[in-house]
């Protein structure tokens, strides 16, 4: 296990390295815009490296030790989803397309992995939540070593969890995404040298959002607390976007409004903002781990308070950014 682990970060963090470096006419270079907060070409082929590096710890577990980790229908479910996302990265294919794809993708796995209780009801909220995770972690993807971040306290947590429960799998499934990004994070730290753009970001927008999802049906973690692991990003990019909508702005289209993009851009900058974001990650992780063993109104309450929290941090961006 520890091999695999090991490999994954070493596989992630020399691809990474060397897409870094390297120029070619294959490589994707991300030129500031309208929404972006760097102001050089850097490349955004980040997102290669990390899945490059859990297939190997993956592979590695598989050959060394006989153990798979989930199932071949998710592997398809993320190369389609990674191979759409690529080639919107080279050639810009428009929300539509990729949003069909995104669908299809997510209702795949429903069906496939669909169990006798899951009416439609509930199967249609899973599938709207399973394709607002992938695009509010593409939309959150907008600052050095933030989705990296993310991913790694956020599928740590779960690591952590699955071990504590004797989930094996799980525990391993989880850790192995935790060491291909922290592989990526080396390059993509503030001041970043490589960005993981879409085939990242879809990637593990999908896999945060299955993970909550399975865990919750487990029995391993509530899913409200699942939502609190990852709400450094679900309630920026639900806020931000639900206010948008509210205003008749176009939503999909590139800007600088998310809260974290706010501090960036004011006296926080990329590297003060990302550190004071691992803070909040880490809080509500401790948080999720802590109230996963009380009764429920102390899980509500737990919920309560964050959501106070959240609306004074709000109020204290706000505040600093007009």
């Amino acid at each position: 296990m520890i091999t695999a682990l090991a490999i994954a970060l070493l596989a992630s963090s020399l691809l990474s390295r060397w897409l870094a470096h390297t120029r070619g006419h294959w490589q994707i270079l991300d030129t500031p815009n309208e929404r972006s907060l760097h102001t050089r070409p850097t490349p955004r082929t980040g997102g290669i490296a990390i899945l490059f590096g859990a297939a190997s710890g993956l592979t590695t577990l598989w050959l060394l030790e006989d153990h798979g980790v989930a199932g071949w229908p998710l592997y398809i479910a993320i190369m389609v989803l990674a191979l759409i996302a690529l080639a919107d990265d080279r050639h810009t294919l428009g929300a539509g397309p990729r949003l069909l794809v995104q669908i299809v993708v997510v209702a795949f796995l429903l069906l496939r992995y669909r169990t006798p209780d899951l009416g439609m009801p509930l199967t249609l909220i899973a599938l709207l939540f399973l394709v607002w995770m992938i695009n509010l972690y593409n939309f959150m993807d907008g600052m050095d070593g933030f989705a990296g971040g993310m991913a790694i306290f956020g599928f740590g947590t779960y690591a952590i969890l699955g071990w504590q429960a004797e989930n094996l799998e799980f525990a391993l499934g989880s850790a192995i995404v935790v060491s291909a990004c922290t592989g990526f994070l080396l390059l993509n730290f503030p001041p970043a040298r490589i960005f993981m753009g879409d085939v990242g970001s879809t990637v593990l927008g999908l896999l945060a959002g299955i993970t909550i999802l399975h865990s919750h049906r487990s029995g391993l973690l509530p899913v409200w607390f699942g939502i609190l692991i990852f709400s450094p990003f679900i309630a920026d990019a639900s806020v931000t976007i639900g206010a948008r909508i509210v205003r008749g702005e176009q939503f999909w289209k590139p800007h600088k409004s998310h809260y974290y993009q706010r501090l960036a851009q004011a006296d926080w900058g990329h590297r003060r903002t990302v550190l004071a974001e691992y803070g909040l990650m880490l809080a509500c992780s401790g948080s999720a781990l802590f109230g996963a063993t009380l009764p429920l109104n102390g899980q509500v309450l737990i919920i309560a308070l964050w959501t106070l929290l959240y609306a004074a941090l709000i109020g204290f961006v706000r505040s600093r950014t007009g």
